[in-house]
């Protein structure tokens, strides 16, 4: 679960974050804070996801230390490579299809620049950039190991049958890759 508030105030983003996080930790699901190494120390969050104008990620690390999760947003192989040098965890890369939820983001990808970013990284990727129930298999065949949504689950009429159907398809798609691969002798 990322929290990811650019408006608020300080004391209004960790008074959010202490109640998401007490959640996430009863649920079992790492809260990771977007942007703000503050904020995650301060909620003793278990990450920190950085895009390509906040921080460095070698300041990044520095902050949090070794044992939080680091995530980095990329657009090209060239900033998923950077990235994956200097101390990423995971990388969330996009936006792919085009989305509405992040004004500020750029191009669409498409499947083919993911597919890229897949094959020139060894750290996890999670794809972002309106993915829908329609198009996450898609993305995971492409070499996501999962996708991050807002409207898929947002908009829906039932948000939580649409986030255990969304998790399906992606954990489906991910065994059909797995056993693919199998076959054809890769690891």
């Amino acid at each position: 679960m990322q929290l990811r508030e650019k408006h608020a105030p300080t004391p209004e983003i960790i008074a959010i974050g202490r109640e998401l996080h007490e959640m996430t930790r009863e649920a079992g699901i790492p809260l990771i804070v977007n942007d703000r190494a503050d904020v995650a120390l301060e909620l003793d969050a278990e990450g920190l996801h950085i895009g390509q104008q906040d921080i460095s990620p070698e300041e990044a690390r520095r902050l949090i230390g070794p044992h939080r999760v680091l995530g980095v947003s990329a657009e090209t192989v060239e900033q998923a490579r950077q990235a994956e040098r200097s101390g990423a965890d995971y990388l969330g890369i996009g936006d792919v299809y085009g989305t509405r939820s992040k004004p500020d983001a750029g191009n669409p990808i498409g499947l083919e620049g993911l597919a890229a970013i897949a094959r020139a990284v060894t750290v996890p990727i999670v794809a972002i950039g309106g993915i829908t129930l329609d198009n996450a298999a898609a993305i995971i065949q492409a070499g996501a190991e999962g996708v991050a949504v807002i409207s898929a689950l947002m908009a829906a009429p039932d948000p939580e049958a649409a986030a255990r159907h969304l998790r399906t398809v992606v954990d489906e798609e991910r065994r059909r890759s797995v056993e693919e691969k199998g076959k054809e002798g890769k690891p």
